[in-house]
C-alpha cells in the first residue's frame, strides 16, 4: 500500500481528469424471434473494413461499435449511445442482442463469417475468421463482449518515473509500467467477473453437440447456479490448444518471446487442417496462432501501429500506448452494454493495478490465475468458493473486500479531481455486491429470467433487447449526427474501393509477405541477445 499512497499523492488533478478511455462493444444482430440474423452487414452502415466506428467482429451478423478516445466517462457513454442510435436506423426490425452469450443459433456451418470485400486486406480478414471457425467452431466466436481501452495521460509518466527513481528512457518506463498494471490485472480480474459478469445462462443451441456440465433451468435454457460469466469460463471464449501458452507478462521481452514461438512454429493439429483446398483458403497459417490477435486473454498491451506492421513489432518499436480490457460481459440492463458508472469503477480498478506493488509472475501463479478465473466464472456466487493467492486459499468475499478497501483512496482522489462523488458511489456499489451476491449482475439476470413468463434465457434477452431498441429510438438524434454518419458511411465505402483498386499482387503473395514480416523489432532482438 505504501507505493500506492506515495504515487497517488504526486498525481495532480489534471492527470486524474486526463485518463483516456474508449469502448469497443460487440452485439449480434438478431431477428424478432430471437434467432441470429443471416442478412449481410447493412450497406447503409458503410464498409466493415474501413468505417472508424461501425464494423463487424467474427460474424457478418456480429456488429462491433467503436467509440473515439474520451477523457470523460459520460462523454464516452454519450458517443456509444449515438452510434447505437445510428445503427438502429438501418437494421429494420432486427435487434442488437443485449447479452454476451448468443441468441438462438443455426447449425454451425450456417453462421455467416464476416466479409470485407475483394482486396487482399479484406480477404485476409475473412480467411483468418475461417481459420478461427475450423479451430474453435463458429458458435464460440459468436460470444460477444465489451472491450475497455484505458491509458494514462502523457503528463503522468515523468511524475511516476521520478517517484519510482527509475532511470532509462521514458518510453521504456511507460511500457514497463503498463506490464506492471497487466500483471496485477491478471491477478485480480476475477473480481470483475464476480461484479459485472452477466452470463450465468446459455441457450441450449449454443452447446449442441458439445459435452458440458450445465444444469437445466428449463427446456431451452441451461445454467450453473453460482455462475457469473460462463463467457469467461471453460465453456466460453477459451482454447485447449492455447492452454499450453503460459504467457509471462513480466516484461515486453517475456511477452514477445512467449507469443513469437506460437506464431512461428507449425502446430500439428492445425497442419492437419491444411492451408487451402483448391482456391479456397482454410486458414491464414498452420502455426498455433495465425496472427497475434488470436491469443485469448483478459487484457492486451496495445501499441501505435504503422501501416502493415505486426502488433509485436509495433510494441517493440514504440512500446505500449494503452491497454485493452477484454473480460467484460455486455450489461443486459444497459441499452448500450456498459454504463458510465461501470467505466468509473474500471478506472479505479486499473489505477489500483498500476499503482499497487506488482511482483513478477511465475508459472505457478499463472496457473493459479487461470484456475481462479474459471472458478469465479462458473461458481463465483458460491459462498464455499476459495481462491488461490500465492500459498493460501481465501474466500472471494474476503479477498474482494480487501482489494476494494485498497481502492478507497483512489476513488476519493478521482472524486476530488472531478469535484463529485461518482467514483466513491461506484466503489460503494461494488462493496455492497461483495457483501451480498444477490446484488451482482449475474444474480439479477437469473432473478429476471425466473420472473419471466416462460423462464427462458432467450425470452429474457429478447425482451431486454426490444426494450433497449425502443429506448434508443426514442432518444433525440440531431440531424447533424445523422448527416455525419451518412458521410462516414460513404467515405468508408470509397476507402474500401481505393484499397481494392490499389492491390498489385496475388493474395498468396500478400499472405506470405504479411506472415513473413518481422515479429520482433530491432529493440526486442537486442533485448533478447
Amino acid at each position: 500500500m505504501n507505493r500506492l499512497h506515495q504515487l497517488l499523492r504526486i498525481l495532480p488533478h489534471e492527470v486524474l481528469t486526463g485518463i483516456r478511455r474508449g469502448i469497443e462493444k460487440e452485439s449480434l444482430r438478431v431477428r424478432p424471434d430471437g434467432m441470429l440474423a443471416s442478412t449481410p452487414h447493412p450497406a447503409a452502415l458503410g464498409s466493415a473494413l474501413t468505417h472508424p466506428h461501425i464494423t463487424t467482429d467474427f460474424s457478418e451478423s456480429q456488429l462491433e461499435l467503436i467509440t473515439g478516445v474520451h477523457t470523460d466517462a459520460d462523454a464516452c457513454f454519450a458517443e456509444l449511445t449515438e452510434i447505437h442510435q445510428i445503427v438502429y436506423r438501418h437494421v429494420g426490425e432486427q435487434l442488437l442482442w443485449c447479452t454476451s452469450m448468443p441468441c438462438g443459433l443455426p447449425d454451425d456451418d450456417d453462421i455467416p463469417i464476416g466479409q470485407y470485400g475483394s482486396s487482399n486486406l479484406g480477404r485476409s480478414k475473412t480467411v483468418y475468421r475461417h481459420g478461427l471457425a475450423r479451430r474453435y467452431g463458429r458458435r464460440m466466436q459468436t460470444i460477444s463482449g465489451v472491450h475497455y481501452n484505458f491509458s494514462m495521460p502523457a503528463a503522468a509518466w515523468p511524475l511516476l518515473q521520478q517517484a519510482d527513481a527509475r532511470g532509462g528512457s521514458a518510453l521504456a518506463y511507460q511500457t514497463d509500467a503498463y506490464f506492471h498494471l497487466i500483471r496485477n490485472f491478471r491477478r485480480h480480474s476475477w473480481l470483475l467477473l464476480y461484479l459485472f459478469g452477466a452470463s450465468p445462462t446459455v441457450c441450449r443451441s449454443f452447446v449442441a453437440g458439445r459435452t458440458h456440465t450445465l444444469q437445466e433451468f428449463n427446456a431451452g435454457t441451461l445454467f450453473l447456479p453460482g455462475a457469473t460469466s460462463l463467457r469467461m469460463g471453460p465453456l466460453g471464449y477459451q482454447s485447449d490448444a492455447q492452454a499450453s501458452l503460459a504467457v509471462s507478462f513480466n516484461s515486453l521481452r517475456s511477452y514477445a518471446e512467449s507469443l513469437n514461438a506460437a506464431l512461428t512454429r507449425p502446430y500439428p493439429p492445425y497442419e492437419a487442417i491444411g492451408l487451402r483446398k483448391g482456391d479456397d483458403y482454410l486458414q491464414l497459417g498452420t502455426t498455433l496462432l495465425q496472427i497475434e490477435n488470436e491469443f485469448y486473454g483478459t487484457i492486451r498491451p496495445k501499441p501505435r501501429f504503422q501501416s502493415g506492421e505486426r502488433p509485436l513489432y509495433a510494441l517493440g518499436e514504440r512500446g505500449v500506448e494503452y491497454i485493452e480490457v477484454r473480460c467484460m460481459d455486455n450489461d443486459p440492463f444497459c441499452p448500450v452494454g456498459i454504463a458510465a458508472d461501470t467505466m468509473r469503477f474500471l478506472d479505479i480498478f486499473l489505477l489500483h493495478c498500476l499503482l499497487h506493488d506488482s511482483p513478477p509472475d511465475t508459472p505457478e501463479e499463472i496457473a493459479a490465475m487461470s484456475l481462479n478465473q474459471h472458478d469465479v466464472a462458473e461458481r463465483g456466487r458460491d459462498p464455499n468458493l476459495r481462491l488461490v493467492r500465492r500459498d493460501e486459499k481465501l474466500s472471494l468475499a474476503e479477498w474482494g473486500r480487501e482489494l476494494l478497501l485498497q481502492c478507497e483512496p483512489i476513488a476519493a482522489a478521482l472524486d476530488r479531481a472531478h469535484a463529485g462523488s461518482a467514483y466513491r458511489d461506484a466503489l460503494a456499489a461494488a462493496l455492497a455486491a461483495i457483501a451480498d451476491p444477490a446484488m451482482t449482475r449475474s444474480a439479477r439476470v437469473l432473478a429476471e429470467i425466473g420472473r419471466s413468463k416462460d423462464k427462458s434465457y432467450v425470452a429474457f434477452a429478447l425482451a431486454q433487447s426490444d426494450q433497449h431498441r425502443r429506448t434508443l429510438q426514442e432518444l433525440p438524434l440531431p440531424a447533424e449526427a445523422e448527416a455525419r454518419y451518412a458521410r462516414m458511411a460513404e467515405e468508408s465505402l470509397a476507402a474500401q474501393r481505393r484499397i481494392e483498386a490499389a492491390d498489385r499482387v496475388p493474395f498468396e503473395t500478400y499472405r506470405r509477405q504479411y506472415l513473413s514480416r518481422n515479429l520482433l523489432s530491432g529493440a526486442l532482438l537486442r533485448a533478447q541477445s
